[in-house]
């Protein structure tokens, strides 16, 4: 059949102009960048890029498919935060992810994402009853992800928020304000459902709800069916 013999030829095809269009170091759109680490990927086809000249891309990055790095409010937006919106090394931005920087939006080394996160450090204001919304520009306010922290799915990062070390949002979480490290937080709000008691284990928003600290290691042989204790 036609199709069998064109089908092929069209997903290598597809192939070719992803790998065509993906942003690598020493290509031209990279270039463009404030900093572009050593082994990082953006996935092509991108959404938006914009104010590349405050993007700062660490090493061994990847950026999924249909996702948007954007500092300012549009092109030709000056003058730019030197360092508006800044991607640690070995992060992995879930594919349709946004982050959309004004001011300052840093994340840590090792800052995994989901698909579809948003995150921003600005929103509207809506206090004039005469102006539309959207002309209403709001206060800009800073966001700072954690190193090792993980953003579910869907998560909504919003303007003003600290999230700690090693922290866990819950996929289609709403997160605003300070999260400290090493918890579980989810909800919408988003709110602590579990967190880190050294000496304890990870506790529960119940006392008796405790889960214990493992080792990575130990996990590994409990998945490979080997004993948690021992060498």
């Amino acid at each position: 059949m036609l199709r069998n013999v064109l089908s092929p030829a069209l997903h290598a095809l597809h192939r070719a102009v992803e790998w065509v269009g993906e942003i690598t170091p020493g290509t031209r759109a990279a270039s463009r960048f404030a900093h572009f680490g050593e082994k990082s990927l953006i996935a092509f086809p991108h959404a938006t890029i914009l104010g590349e000249r405050g993007i700062h891309v660490g090493s061994e990055v990847l950026i999924g498919r249909h996702c948007t790095l954007a500092l300012g409010y549009g092109p030709g937006d000056h003058p730019l935060p030197e360092r508006g919106l800044v991607i640690g090394d070995r992060c992995v931005i879930g594919a349709s992810s946004t982050l959309t920087a004004h001011e300052s939006i840093v994340l840590g080394d090792d800052v995994w994402f989901g698909q579809s996160v948003f995150v921003s450090d600005a929103s509207h204001g809506y206090q004039d009853p005469e102006v539309p919304i959207g002309h209403q520009l709001g206060q800009h306010q800073p966001v700072s992800i954690g190193s090792g922290s993980w953003i579910g799915h869907g998560a909504v990062i919003l303007p003003g928020t600290t999230i700690g070390r090693n922290v866990v949002v819950g996929a289609g979480s709403v997160v605003r304000g300070d999260v400290p490290d090493h918890c579980v937080v989810a909800g919408v709000p988003a709110r602590v459902v579990r967190r880190l008691e050294p000496g304890v284990g990870w506790v529960g928003s119940r006392p008796d709800d405790v889960r214990p600290i493992w080792s990575t290691k130990e996990i590994a042989r409990l998945l490979g069916g080997g004993s948690d204790t021992g060498s």
